[in-house]
């Protein structure tokens, strides 16, 4: 039975290490504080009613006891805990930088070399990483367990946050400060990967990505991206109102714009309302939902949008 998350950063046993400290100073001072309660309770009943209570004033040994070593054990805490603020706050020199962008209810990063991601953050393995980050709306909270990371987003205002990843694997980003409606949906995933996968990842060559799909059917791929890429953080597939609209017997349908027009939802319709939903040529907004869907140009391929209107026609 695994009580903590994988360890995968060269943070992570810094801060079990903290923990683990902490926790044997509660169960020690949790079992001695019982077990003194337990043993006076029975050492200073009250063998009858004529008994009196002695006139005990205070004991200095006992004062002094309790208030030192309590002291003494919360300097030691900070201390340890203190060490490891210090190098988590320390930006190495050869750190690779990464901007992310957090938004209700969807993380995107940007790279150095103009790449871009959705809700998938990709970084080599045993490379310090430093992380800009800002909101674009409220207040978010950006938290990987296995690194044993976190740092919240400010709107108009860059934060920051470092990891050296120490182990290859696909790892979780959680939203750790409520920011809305659909705060509980808005998961991540880091991809940590060797250099060389890196590389032709960063290069373009994406082979192994799309290998993934080469057996799906097409509208398979696009369920999978429903959840992978953040759309099921504002719409349904079961005709509930959410943020945006539902996508049930949504293809084909007559879609009313806050303009006043109208316009049969086909492929065009589905595509434009992915790249331009609230800003572009072709953007329209859907009566009754507010202008809150990001734009994913750049973020989504040809064929991942195809897959997402192929997955949208068979939720009837």
């Amino acid at each position: 039975m695994n009580w903590l998350p994988t360890s995968a950063s060269t943070f992570a046993p810094q801060v079990d290490s903290i923990l683990f400290l902490v926790t044997i100073i509660s169960v020690v001072s949790i079992i001695l504080v019982s077990f003194m309660l337990i043993y006076f309770v029975f050492k200073y009943k009250r063998k009858s009613v004529n008994d009196q209570t002695p006139a005990i004033t205070h004991d200095s040994f006992l004062e002094t006891l309790w208030t030192v070593i309590p002291t003494i054990l919360c300097i030691v805490i900070f201390i340890y805990g203190y060490v490891y603020y210090d190098r988590y706050t320390t930006t190495p020199k050869d750190a690779y930088e990464i901007n992310v962008t957090a938004r209700r209810w969807s993380w995107s990063f940007a790279y150095p070399n103009g790449k871009k991601t959705f809700n998938e953050l990709y970084v080599p393995i045993n490379k310090p990483i430093r992380l800009v980050m800002q909101s674009d709306d409220v207040l978010h909270s950006f938290f990987v367990p296995a690194f044993r990371v976190k740092q919240d987003l400010i709107g108009n205002r860059y934060t920051f946050i470092n990891f050296t990843p120490t182990k290859e694997g696909v790892f979780d980003i959680y939203c750790t400060e409520y920011c809305g409606l659909s705060h509980s949906d808005m998961i991540a995933k880091v991809h940590v990967v060797s250099e060389f996968e890196y590389a032709k990842w960063e290069s373009g060559e994406e082979a192994k990505v799309e290998n993934a799909y080469a057996d799906m059917a097409p509208s398979k791929v696009g369920e999978q991206l429903y959840s992978s890429k953040g759309c099921v953080a504002c719409h349904s597939i079961d005709g509930a109102n959410g943020v945006g609209p539902s996508w049930k017997a949504l293809y084909g349908k007559k879609r009313e714009f806050t303009d006043g027009s109208s316009e049969l939802a086909d492929e065009n319709y589905i595509k434009n309302s992915i790249l331009y939903p609230v800003k572009g040529p072709d953007a329209k907004l859907v009566k009754g939902y507010g202008p809150v869907m990001p734009s994913y140009q750049g973020l989504l391929s040809d064929s991942e949008i195809t897959a997402i209107i192929e997955y949208i026609k068979t939720i009837k």
